[in-house]
């Protein structure tokens, strides 16, 4: 995926880019919410071993059938379910819905201290991994929105935002999709990566803006 509605805030922190790879699945009228939420907790703590006390969702408020999902299928305490008013996919006219986030808690050295720290916040700690779109409504031209007839799902997780986490790394310009690219702009540059922040993210704006054009 090519965005560059980002721009101003890759180098800046650990997870905006211009390209980023998406994982993800479609079902149009095959299956729906608690297939698509039971699936992506399987594939996160199962396949890929994620610890599940780190992970958290997010629902939109309005969205009950979800949040019982996570409580009663899941069995996601219902205190790490938050509300998020964000939580809508809707680019206009066409199908739209609620979305489900999965969190990963990446604890306290990444956090703004806050007691409030939780999902949402503007830090680095709770890191969105995977976006669950449940797309059951149609946005017509007028404003109305209608039930879709064959609900779907639309789901998305970024490769470069899994691939820190599996690896350890502090940031997605850390891991091994982007970290050679780092390096060798310091390289180039006769900078060496962790001496200066500006210069960090100058490298790390240059491993982006090459994958960008590259692609």
């Amino acid at each position: 995926s090519l965005r560059t509605t980002d721009i101003e805030n890759v180098g800046h922190t650990p997870r905006h880019h211009t390209l980023f790879e998406m994982l993800g699945n479609f079902s149009i009228g095959d299956y729906f919410k608690r297939e698509a939420i039971v699936w992506g907790w399987e594939y996160l703590t199962r396949v890929l071993g994620l610890p599940a006390e780190d992970l958290w969702a997010s629902v939109h408020p309005t969205d009950d059938e979800a949040r019982q999902i996570w409580i009663r299928d899941v069995g996601l305490p219902a205190e790490k379910v938050v509300d998020d008013e964000t939580n809508f996919w809707d680019i206009g006219p066409g199908p739209c819905g609620p979305c489900s986030e999965i969190y990963i808690d990446r604890g306290p050295a990444f956090g703004c201290g806050s007691p409030d720290c939780r999902p949402g916040c503007e830090c680095s700690r709770y890191l969105e991994l995977w976006n669950l779109v449940f797309s059951q409504f149609n946005h017509l031209e007028n404003g109305e929105y209608v039930p879709l007839p064959r609900k779907n799902i639309d789901t998305g997780m970024g490769l470069e935002r899994i691939a820190s986490v599996m690896q350890g790394v502090n940031s997605n310009f850390e891991c091994d999709l982007l970290f050679p690219l780092v390096k060798e702009a310091g390289r180039l540059g006769g900078k060496k990566y962790g001496a200066s922040e500006r210069h960090d993210v100058a490298m790390r704006v240059i491993a982006d803006h090459l994958r960008a054009i590259a692609f």
